[in-house]
């Protein structure tokens, strides 16, 4: 008994070789955020975020959170730890507002030599 030779058609063409694989849409990257996102939203919430939180958000290890925020220090960012009831601790990001504007000096102006400005009315 003698078995047919089978033929395996190919399952693209050849001119589709060198073709780039297929988008993706832009709506289906940017539905979800990201992990990074979701770290920031929730150390810019009013009361923080502790670790185990970071964690449950991220499913990243300790040693990665901590990465993290040190990266974020890094970058700039203000992070603050704060103690909470039950001996737990939260991490924060402050967002700096920048100083308001000091108003002029008041009182009589000085020269540079530290002298009162002569007075042109009363001459003698």
């Amino acid at each position: 008994m003698t078995t047919e030779p089978t033929t395996i058609q190919p399952t693209h063409s050849v001119a589709d070789a060198g073709a780039a694989p297929p988008k993706r849409s832009p709506a289906s990257s940017s539905a979800t955020p990201s992990k990074s996102d979701t770290v920031i939203k929730l150390l810019l919430r009013a009361r923080g975020a502790t670790p185990l939180e970071l964690i449950a958000a991220t499913d990243w290890q300790a040693h990665s959170v901590r990465a993290f925020l040190s990266g974020l220090r890094k970058k700039g960012r203000t992070i603050v730890r704060e103690a909470r009831k039950g001996g737990e601790f939260a991490y924060r990001i402050v967002i700096a507002h920048a100083p308001a504007a000091s108003p002029p000096p008041e009182g009589p102006l000085e020269s540079a030599t530290g002298g009162d400005m002569p007075n042109d009315t009363a001459q003698a």
